[in-house]
């Protein structure tokens, strides 16, 4: 990182966030040690894994004279989100792909981007599977003219550079670094910035979610790592896919909360926590392990969930 970038992200970033110790009679029953990295403390905007993910990118466009950043995400996205806060920092424009199509007022997540000056630009959701086309990306530069394209979630081999570096720097003992997934590209990130001797778990926050694995070999790439044995996905706590919840899952939330004064979301955050709860009551971790869990952050995404969880919680009580 040159002296200029440097400069420009301590500015605006935390990028030594605290690792706070979990307590809890489950976790002292079992015996391990339950730890977290706070990155949804890095900054209020641009907060957790995304930071990482678009930190490389930014200096990428920046490099190559590109004023103008396009990039492709669902209604509540955290990328876009993140992506439009990162161009108001630091002097982008910026276009959002959005899957589906528009609803007018504006949710609070795409509410917050347009207030960062993003563009936005609709497509359904069988266009939006080919949104990476040829053809498309042509026509999207004839209306907005030459962009930094970065892709869905910001995982690409930036993405990938930036989670490693991240990674490297964390200087405390563990036997297992766990992180949610969604894209792979925070997975990968980890898997190559952490000692082969140290165990990597993945919770896919998908139904369905077996393209994972082959994403985050793929951007891995080198075989040494793709192949190595001290990774894996677990596929069991997604609570029924992307952006689906239940009343287990608000409640752990809400207890996990309580408990230790560390917010959680319940599409990525949550489901993680949730199922490293779950392996640590079956006995997954030995007693005496020590496991470290990365927050992700998101918790822009708990405004647009509001009216979910309400709902779920008074279905909850009636029933």
């Amino acid at each position: 990182m040159n002296s200029s970038n440097k400069i420009l992200t301590e500015k605006f970033i935390n990028e030594n966030t605290p690792i706070q110790a979990i307590s809890g009679l489950l976790i002292k029953n079992a015996g391990v040690k339950l730890l977290v990295k706070r990155e949804d403390l890095n900054n209020q905007y641009i907060s957790g894994n995304k930071w990482y993910k678009l930190k490389y990118n930014l200096f990428e466009a920046k490099k190559n004279g590109f004023d103008t950043l396009l990039t492709f995400g669902g209604a509540y996205s955290n990328h876009i989100y993140a992506t439009a806060a990162a161009g108001k920092i630091f002097g982008f424009k910026t276009i959002g792909i959005i899957r589906g199509e528009e609803h007018l007022p504006l949710n609070p997540t795409l509410g917050f981007a347009a207030k960062c000056g993003m563009n936005f630009y609709y497509l359904d959701r069988k266009s939006y599977r080919q949104k990476y086309n040829v053809e498309l990306l042509n026509k999207l530069r004839k209306k907005f003219g030459e962009f930094y394209m970065i892709p869905e979630g910001g995982t690409n081999a930036f993405a990938v550079k930036g989670v490693k570096e991240f990674i490297s720097k964390i200087n405390v003992q563990y036997d297992y670094i766990c992180c949610p997934c969604g894209t792979g590209g925070t997975l990968a990130g980890i898997i190559k910035g952490t000692n082969k001797e140290k165990q990597v778990l993945g919770f896919s926050v998908l139904k369905g979610g077996d393209f994972l694995r082959k994403n985050v070999e793929d951007l891995i790439g080198e075989k040494e790592y793709a192949k190595s044995k001290n990774w894996d996905i677990n596929p069991d706590y997604h609570f029924g896919g992307y952006a689906k919840i239940n009343s287990r899952l608000i409640d752990f939330i809400d207890r996990f909360a309580k408990e230790n004064n560390i917010s959680l979301e319940p599409i990525y955050t949550g489901k993680m926590f949730y199922g490293i709860y779950d392996l640590v009551l079956k006995g997954h971790f030995k007693k005496g392990e020590t496991i470290l869990a990365i927050h992700t952050g998101g918790l822009q995404g708990l405004e647009g969930m509001k009216e979910k969880i309400k709902r779920i919680k008074v279905s909850k009580v009636i029933n």
